[in-house]
């Protein structure tokens, strides 16, 4: 009897088996297309297609040009719906650089400010400042820009021209001729060979292969790196083998729009008035590499843009840091005090003006403006004034700090993994600072946190278990030694087993059930083997199954060689060859696989192995052991290995005929083969007999529980979102640490019945639905985790609505109707939805642990959207498989593993590395140092900007608020650009306040991060008052000074240029030493570029205010000799001394204040550094990690895709038997095929 999904309206919860990849999708995955592709449909008369389908016509290259595939693109360009297959991925030309470019850079707030000042200035009426003050900084930062812009992009051109210039040999004119990629049409026909890459979407035709098999490497498009097979029709296999039929081909494609779905394709092939189905077995996708096959033919379907690789390629979202919209958001405030500002100074001029400036003779400039005018001009040269509120250099500096940091990711040795030579890759320059700030992170199980490398560890068979360390006589020992399996010629020396009791009963051949068991593993599988050089390759659809072969294989069992229908094995050295009648390939829904062999002396059986979930509903009752096999499962399952149990069935002549038949009909089925096949399935997998079970170890990376403890220390909450099953994933937990003993944990049952239990609180009283204030789901102090289901999740999340229910619904015209009440399990409405949403994200925050099984790549994203969007927190994912891309990109950082499973991960990432120990460093040093590096920056960017901008504002009371200024207008120009960078951009790559080892030790160091407390608006108004307390004292120490003064030579040395001098040197000596208060790792560098920034300070005065200059450029230079005067005055060094001291004394107590009252962690660490750092060199290495400490239930989990059953039993994969093999050669397994 089949095992049925229970529905999620019933009395039975959601099937925790079960992953809701088919029938639980949630509502916006509905696609009405999928249910109608299942009905049959009857044959389209040649020619006659739908007028939204795609149609190609071979060999007709004038088809896709006609008219009425022509689609105006703009005013009266008109461009043919089909693409051409020349690419494009760069942004700018020639002639569209620079205008392109510009219209980018000032789509941004700042610099659109600065071009609408630069404007200002070149007014004469309103302008207080030459142009190129402006001018100047703003080139600087376009063109740094506008070059770091045009770098990338004529990468991209290079890359575009390599690709488009490749070559392949297209038919023309009834030969085949060599053309370059960006040449091929829609409809040409193409030979490839054996290394090339494919240039478009090909319909396979043929190859030199029988029945037109096709080896791809998929690695670029989707990532993975074992090969991939694909198959030519029949019809063309058989009829286009030769050019001169090939030249003939004109066959009529009719097939589906172009799209991005790579695991679809549906089309229907007319040629000679017959009707062949297209599928994605028949296609071969742009991106991928042929490999093992000489030769191929192709008929272009989709040409360059829309192919699938090019469609995958959509724009990724944009992700900006938490720190990048709040500075945003300063800058915004920043405009607004700036306006108000001027706007007072402008009332204030207007006022002066009316009371004073009329009445002054010799303030008259002959102007006759009414006062009230002379405000609203003052107004726009306070604005021009006071531009430098809004600093200018901000964003280039803050690109420049990010690059740095970037690349010292890229160049830490201790994130390089030498064993596959990978180092740690920043991917992107624009998220640095956010690695400081990660509250949750969300992980892949298999591959990120375990290696997914399988190893053949215990097994239990007829009712005993083998694999601790025993003796050849079946006693049990405490250390035992590995078994020597040279006595097997076909051994894998990397094997590894220590019961050698085992060994002697398998020689001994007395247990029939033991050689049963090695048998079905040799015999039951998908495995393709090749030979190279004497040496079999095995090529495994999923490292479990290579696993389980390797160990028959080591255990006298060996896997020889197929065929179509034979399967040859060596059986304990005498070979020996089994019809295969039928296979009965692994699904996600079957979780098992059969096979049914004719053996030798001519008796029919069906092996099958798989979960043990669903072996268990399968056995006969007359079937022994399956208590015994129960408790081994469970111990199994408490060591964390990954089981699945193994099983028989003798099947009568009779019975095997009547099922063929049943079978046959299933297998031609037009509409739901999968589910006719899936059926009759059922009927033959039954009443089966238990053999044993076998586990195998995919072990824990190496550091996980210790990199997830710290993190916990950090106050970094994990989830692990896998779609693995329950036990395995639960297990996993236990031995990574991320659950404990002392831990409460939470099934789906318990969260439906509390979050429910909540929901009916809020429908039946209005008040707590108001309250704002929300209670605990959990009470106590005991720790809590939680640990749901795929279906589960959509129970709860209210996402469980079966799919072909609805597409029922919709073409009845129906509308469901409106929910009941609370029993009915529904939500009355959207609010509830989301008060449901929050409720379960609530709970799971208060969870320490919390682990979502057999999860589809939607719902993982899906998690991750719900945390950001109802905690408001920065979210990391990490993964290694191309079932993570989606997280990752959903995440505000994405990290990607270049692991077992390809790259795709790693190519959608943000960062990358090979361990997931890594994350640690990546995180708590790295991230906090970027973190901390930052906030200083700009708090200091900030405060040097407003102390040097705010002078003009206390000027402005003494000159009449008429918009002069208080500097002279080359040292405005360079201040920000020159005199002040370079020490706080050091600062903002090489500052650290505690050192890597230390970051490690106190993970409670990045607390601050989390909380947003080193930059937010209280940090910018403090530094937004130490400006004004700095600008204060800046201008009137000086001013005070200034008055009533007699120099040496008994002049008077208070004129303004003189003035302009000294408040100029004062704040260029403040504002660098205040940048020196704030270092806290000190470097040659540092110390060079404070001490330089002041030295080129004077220097460039020095020859701005020489006579030689001035004569060059009169009116340029107007300051001449005003430095070397006006600094020969000893009284005017005494004034900066005194203006520099008082502006830094109350810095300097504040500091040492708060480090002794009220220290933070950091300081507190920093106090004590030279005794932790002694303590990290003495301290001993860690105990080793061990496993085990509850016991759990396990269950196999297979791969989610399937095995190469089609292909094996098509035939197509085999062009000769094989010869027959000798012992000395040797055998050996490889992860994926290689190039024969």
């Amino acid at each position: 009897m089949s095992r049925r999904r229970a529905d999620s309206q019933g009395s039975l919860g959601p099937d925790d088996e079960v992953v809701p990849y088919s029938d639980d999708e949630t509502d916006d995955e509905l696609d009405p297309a999928d249910e109608e592709e299942r009905l049959p449909t009857a044959p389209i008369p040649e020619g006659q297609g739908s007028e939204s389908g795609w149609k190609v016509i071979a060999n007709d290259k004038d088809f896709v040009n006609l008219p009425e595939f022509k689609k105006t693109v703009t005013l009266c360009i008109k461009k043919s719906k089909y693409s051409g297959n020349a690419i494009r991925t760069y942004k700018y030309n020639v002639l569209t650089f620079l205008p392109l470019n510009l219209y980018e850079q000032f789509k941004r707030a700042a610099n659109l400010y600065f071009l609408a000042l630069l404007i200002l200035q070149i007014i004469p009426e309103i302008t207080t400042l030459p142009w190129y003050t402006t001018l100047v900084p703003l080139v600087l930062v376009l063109g740094i820009t506008a070059i770091k812009d045009l770098v990338d992009d004529l990468a991209r051109h290079r890359m575009d021209k390599e690709i488009n210039n490749r070559k392949c040999e297209v038919l023309e004119n009834g030969r085949f001729k060599e053309s370059k990629w960006r040449f091929i049409q829609v409809g040409d026909v193409v030979r490839l060979k054996k290394n090339d890459f494919i240039p478009a979407d090909l319909l396979l035709l043929s190859s030199s292969n029988p029945n037109s098999l096709t080896y791809v490497e998929t690695a670029e498009l989707d990532g993975e790196t074992n090969l991939k097979f694909k198959m030519g029709s029949k019809v063309t296999d058989e009829r286009l083998q030769e050019e001169a039929q090939l030249a003939g081909f004109d066959a009529t494609i009719l097939c589906e729009e172009p799209n991005n779905r790579l695991d679809k394709f549906t089309g229907t092939m007319y040629w000679r008035n017959e009707r062949y189905p297209v599928d994605l077995d028949n296609m071969l996708l742009r991106g991928c590499k042929i490999r093992n096959t000489e030769y191929c033919h192709g008929l272009v379907i989709y040409a360059g843009f829309d192919t699938k690789i090019m469609r995958n390629g959509g724009k990724t979202r944009f992700k900006r840091t938490k720190i990048d919209i709040l500075m945003n958001y300063m800058v915004y405030t920043i405009f607004a005090v700036l306006i108000l500002v001027c706007a007072g100074l402008a009332i204030g001029h207007t006022y002066w003006y009316e009371d004073i400036g009329s009445q002054a003779w010799y303030l008259w400039d002959g102007k006759e403006q009414s006062a009230s005018y002379r405000g609203f001009l003052s107004f726009w040269g306070y604005i021009i004034v006071l531009n430098t509120m809004v600093p200018i250099s901000l964003y280039v500096s803050v690109e420049v700090i990010r690059l740095g940091q970037s690349k010292f990711i890229n160049w830490d040795l201790q994130m390089y993994y030498q064993e596959k030579d990978t180092p740690a890759k920043a991917r992107t320059t624009t998220l640095n600072e956010q690695l400081g700030q990660i509250e949750y992170i969300f992980s892949d199980k298999t591959g990120t946190l375990t290696q997914n490398i399988m190893a053949f560890k215990k097994c239990t068979i007829s009712g005993r278990s083998y694999g601790d360390p025993t003796s050849a006589e079946g006693v049990t020992l405490d250390r035992g030694r590995p078994v020597d399996f040279s006595k097997f010629p076909y051994a894998d020396k990397k094997f590894q087993f220590f019961d050698h009791y085992l060994i002697s009963c398998i020689q001994s051949k007395k247990d029939k059930d033991m050689l049963e068991f090695f048998k079905l593993l040799s015999l039951c599988h998908t495995v393709m083997v090749e030979e190279k050089e004497g040496e079999l390759i095995y090529q495994a659809a999923s490292p479990d199954e290579g696993a389980l072969v390797t160990a028959a294989r080591n255990f006298g069992f060996v896997f020889l060689s197929r065929t179509q229908d034979t399967i040859t094995i060596s059986e304990m050295g005498k070979e020996a060859t089994y019809e295969m009648l039928a296979l009965l390939d692994f699904n996600s829904d079957r979780k098992r696989m059969s096979i049914i062999l004719r053996f030798p002396d001519g008796r029919i059986r069906l092996y099958c192995k798989g979960a043990d979930t669903v072996i268990y509903e399968r056995l006969s009752p007359q079937s022994r052991h399956k208590e015994t096999t129960q408790e081994a499962l469970d111990i199994f399952a408490n060591e964390t290995l990954r089981t699945l149990c193994l099983c028989y069935k003798d099947i009568s002549h009779a019975e095997f005929e009547a099922w063929t038949r049943k079978h046959h009909e299933a297998s031609v089925a037009l509409g739901n083969r999968e589910e006719a096949l899936d059926t009759v399935y059922e009927l033959i997998e039954k009443d089966m007999l238990l053999i044993g079970a076998t586990a195998i170890e995919d072990k824990l990376q190496d550091g996980v529980p210790e990199t997830i403890a710290k993190l916990a220390k950090a106050d970094i909450k994990i989830w692990v979102l896998t779609g693995d099953k329950k036990e395995t994933a639960e297990n996993i937990g236990y031995s990574c640490e991320l659950l404990t003993d002392d831990m409460q944990i939470h099934y789906g049952e318990n969260v439906n019945e509390k979050l429910s239990q909540r929901q009916a609180n809020r429908r039946n009283n209005p008040i707590a639905k108001a309250k704002k204030t929300k209670e605990p789901f959990f009470t106590g102090t005991d720790k809590n985790a939680l640990i749901i289901t795929g279906s589960w999740l959509n129970e709860i999340l209210y996402e469980k609505k079966k799919k072909r229910r609805r597409l029922r619904l919709r073409r009845l015209g129906k509308r469901s109707a409106a929910p009941g009440g609370p029993q009915d399990g529904q939500p009355q409405d959207e609010y509830e939805k989301e008060m449901r949403q929050e409720d379960f994200v609530d709970m799971a925050c208060e969870c320490s642990a919390v682990i979502c099984c057999r999860v589809t790549p939607k719902q993982k994203a899906n998690v991750v959207s719900l945390v950001k969007k109802y905690k408001k927190a920065v979210t990391l994912s990490i993964g290694d498989g191309a079932n993570d891309v989606n997280m990752i990109k959903t995440a505000d950082i994405g990290v990607g593993i270049s692991g077992q499973e390809g790259m795709q991960a790693v190519m959608s990432s943000d960062y990358a590395f090979a361990q997931f120990r890594y994350l640690e460093r990546l995180l708590l040093v790295h991230g906090r140092w970027s973190y901390i590096r930052m906030c200083k920056f700009l708090r200091y960017f900030f405060y040097k900007n407003f102390a040097f901008t705010l002078v003009h504002f206390w000027y402005s009371f003494f000159s009449g608020y008429s918009s002069q200024v208080a500097y002279e207008d080359w040292f405005i120009t360079l201040y920000n650009v020159v005199y002040s960078s370079l020490p706080v951009l050091l600062v903002g790559l090489l500052d650290q306040d505690v050192s890597d080892k230390l970051s490690l030790k106190f993970p409670k160091l990045y607390l601050p991060g989390q909380q947003g407390a080193l930059f937010n608006y209280k940090n910018f108004f403090i530094s937004l008052f130490h400006g004004i307390f700095t600008s204060l004292i800046i201008f009137f120490i000086p001013y005070g000074a200034f008055l009533q003064t007699m120099g040496q030579d008994g002049e008077a040395p208070s004129d303004y240029q003189s003035f302009a001098v000294v408040t100029a040197s004062s704040l260029i000596i403040t504002v660098n030493l205040q940048i020196s208060l704030d270092t806290s790792y000190w470097t040659f560098v540092n110390c060079f570029a404070v001490l330089g920034s002041i030295a080129l300070y004077f220097g460039i005065m020095f020859d701005i205010h020489s006579a030689g200059i001035h004569v060059l450029f009169p009116s340029a230079f107007t300051f001449t000799g005003v430095a070397s005067n006006a600094l020969r005055q000893p009284y005017l060094w005494l004034t900066i001394i005194l203006t520099v001291g008082i502006s830094l004394l109350p810095v300097i107590c504040i500091q040492f204040l708060f480090k002794t009252i009220r220290p933070s962690v950091g300081d507190k660490v920093q106090r004590n550094r030279r005794k932790y750092e002694a303590e990290e060199e003495e301290k001993k290495k860690p105990t080793p990690f061990q496993r085990g400490r509850r016991s759990r239930r396990s269950a196999y989990a297979f791969s989610h895709s399937a095995g190469y059953a089609d292909l094996i039993a098509s035939g197509r994969s085999f062009r000769q038997r094989p010869r027959p093999r000798h012992p000395q050669e040797s055998i050996r397994e490889v992860p994926r095929a290689e190039n024969i």
